[in-house]
């Protein structure tokens, strides 16, 4: 992907089922769960890579005994740094006490990290700083087993403020406004409250103190808990909770916008972000991994059994299309379709705008996601040959020559590796103009690829800010000398915000926003924009149910097509000698290639959440006047 943009995050959860002697016999090892939660995130790290966190907890340990173990990095190589940590704590304490190398119960008493039950956590900052004390999981702690909580999910409340004031009026002090740690204490307070009373209804039936913990431990109703927490919760999320006695859940939004997938046997259950993820590492077939369905909460008691449990009621279901589209790893059966669909879905437009001359056309892709799409692409223009040529042969009937049917069946898609990405380059220059000439230099090319005058295809997954497309990747094309450089996005144009733990709050960043602010220039039709930002104004203190999404209104006096050529003249740089055109997906195709993911909000505006259409118009105020800031 040309414009790199950021998401929050990928999860996982890991409950062994058999005691950690059973591991030790059949694998070899009382770390297999370690080293099964190392494999999912590292088989998850396209989730994010500015943070990784990994907790666990020890079931059933003596009191006196620690029993959660945490630990995070936000250094270059986070998930290579917390392994690091724990491979080394494991060793040296194997290395201190060697009586410990073949005694699993001793290795449990005495060595952090080896629980029965683990999370891990990928992150990327969609905004904030990225310092050690924003990196999941979080951790709640008390001194009563059952109200400790460590939480960690992949999330963005649009409604943080209105979760924040509800703890406020609850009587607690939060000690910060961000979205995790209020989600944390809101499921933490209404699990005090469940401990409490079950602690009061255990004592009544003539339990001691010390038999109460057993019995709360059985009879707490984890569903329960997340009905009342999540009743107001107002986003896009797939969050992960462990409590100290050793309960855990999975819960995802009711819209289904972020993913989560679960797998069960004998052995283990597992709860992941991505689907092969979890296939991959535990090798089990495609159809045995389920998704969560939106609403819902997978529920893994101490005692190892589970249960999937509807706590909110589904919503029309609007799962991220760019799970699809980009951020979700290609190699998912279903995705690997999709991105092939979509390549070919858009093909009809490239041929329009080559006007049929694939002879002289050369297919290629943005490295590296977009290859995928790429394929699509390249067999669709096959399909397109194919049938001309039988056109062509029919046609000649039995007359046709050996030197005339060479000919025809010579004609094929010249598909040439064009772009190359080279290692980021990093630089301490600050100066812009220097800074340019070094972005410039992050795509190389091969020479010698397109021949002078050829049309030049280019395909990549989407078109955000078009930033590296002007400054890097259509300077270094242009080298080639090619007659019309085409940029395909394999996605629609993206022209609002997203709230749900994507990182693109800002309208006047998006390259679709500037090109229609330049139409309203071109036709003299500013008031328009100046009557949008009015109606957002006048929604500022209205109920989110009563908001609309008035910024619908600034694209539409002109079409996909207008957009689309405006792009082309804005990303064009100066000097450039090829024609410059862009091509979008279009939303009918997005939803024909990826039927189960039509969530479309950052294309259409059409937000599956009323919080929404609040950040949109928020949007559009801070653009209208100039305040560089987030909408939510």
């Amino acid at each position: 992907m040309s414009d790199a943009i950021k998401h929050e995050c990928g999860i996982s959860v890991i409950r062994l089922l058999k005691p950690l002697e059973y591991y030790k016999e059949k694998y070899g090892t009382a770390f297999y769960g370690v080293n099964k939660m190392y494999l999912m995130m590292e088989k998850q790290h396209n989730r994010g890579q500015d943070g990784a966190g990994f907790a666990s907890i020890k079931l059933d340990v003596e009191a006196g005994e620690r029993y959660m173990s945490r630990v995070r990095s936000c250094q270059q190589q986070p998930i290579q740094d917390i392994f690091a940590q724990i491979n080394d704590r494991i060793n040296s304490e194997l290395k201190e006490h060697p009586e410990y190398e073949d005694d699993v119960a001793l290795q449990k008493k005495h060595i952090p990290y080896i629980g029965e039950l683990l999370l891990g956590h990928v992150r990327y900052g969609t905004f904030g700083k990225n310092s050690i004390e924003s990196v999941h999981p979080f951790l709640r702690q008390n001194n009563w087993m059952h109200r400790n909580l460590i939480v960690a999910g992949n999330f963005n409340m649009t409604n943080v403020h209105e979760l924040f004031d509800n703890l406020i009026q609850l009587g607690q002090h939060p000690k910060e406004m961000a979205d995790t740690v209020t989600v944390m204490e809101k499921i933490g307070h209404f699990l005090d409250d469940a401990v409490a009373k079950l602690y009061k209804q255990i004592k009544k039936e003539g339990y001691t103190k010390q038999e109460a913990s057993p019995l709360i431990a059985k009879r707490l109703k984890v569903y329960k808990i997340l009905r009342r927490a999540a009743k107001n919760f107002d986003g896009g999320y797939a969050m992960a909770g462990l409590l100290g006695h050793g309960d855990a859940f999975v819960l995802r939004d009711p819209s289904g916008i972020r993913p989560a997938y679960y797998y069960r046997d004998d052995e283990v259950v597992v709860v992941a972000s991505e689907r092969p993820a979890i296939q991959t590492v535990f090798n089990v077939p495609y159809d045995e991994v389920k998704e969560l369905d939106p609403g819902a909460a997978i529920i893994i008691k101490k005692n190892g059994s589970s249960a999937i449990k509807q706590i909110l009621e589904p919503k029309e279901r609007k799962a991220c299309s760019f799970e699809r589209i980009y951020f979700s790893r290609g190699s998912d059966k279903e995705i690997y379709q999709e991105r092939k669909a979509l390549g070919k879905l858009v093909f009809p437009q490239i041929l329009e705008s080559i006007n049929e001359d694939i002879k002289n056309t050369v297919f290629s892709y943005i490295p590296n996601t977009a290859e995928t799409s790429f394929y699509g692409m390249v067999k669709e223009a096959q399909n397109y040959l194919n049938k001309k040529k039988e056109e062509q042969i029919l046609a000649l009937g039995t007359g046709i020559t050996g030197e005339q049917l060479h000919e025809i069946l010579d004609v094929r898609p010249r598909i040439e590796k064009v772009a190359i990405k080279d290692a980021k380059l990093r630089t301490f220059i600050t100066q812009d103009s220097s800074r340019d000439d070094l972005v410039a230099h992050v795509y190389d090319i091969s020479y010698g690829s397109v021949k002078e005058g050829d049309n030049l295809v280019i395909i990549d997954d989407s078109i955000v800010r078009g930033t590296t497309l002007k400054k890097s990747i259509l300077r270094i094309l242009d080298r080639l000398s090619p007659k019309k450089i085409i940029v395909v996005s394999s996605a629609p144009q993206i022209r609002y915000p997203d709230c749900y733990g994507i990182d693109m709050a800002k309208l006047e960043d998006f390259i679709a926003f500037k090109a229609a602010l330049a139409l309203h220039e071109d036709n003299n039709s500013m008031h328009i924009v100046e009557d949008i930002y009015k109606k957002c104004l006048t929604q500022v203190e209205s109920h989110d149910n009563d908001v609309i999404n008035y910024v619908k209104e600034f694209y539409a006096p002109f079409t996909a097509k207008e957009i689309s050529k405006k792009t082309g003249e804005l990303l064009s740089p100066d000097g450039i000698k090829a024609e410059v055109s862009i091509i979008y997906q279009t939303i009918e195709s997005l939803h024909e290639a990826c039927p189960k993911n039509l969530g479309d909000w950052y294309f259409t505006g059409n937000y599956p959440t009323p919080g929404g259409n609040r950040v949109v118009n928020r949007a559009f105020i801070n653009f209208y006047e100039g305040n560089n800031e987030r909408a939510y």
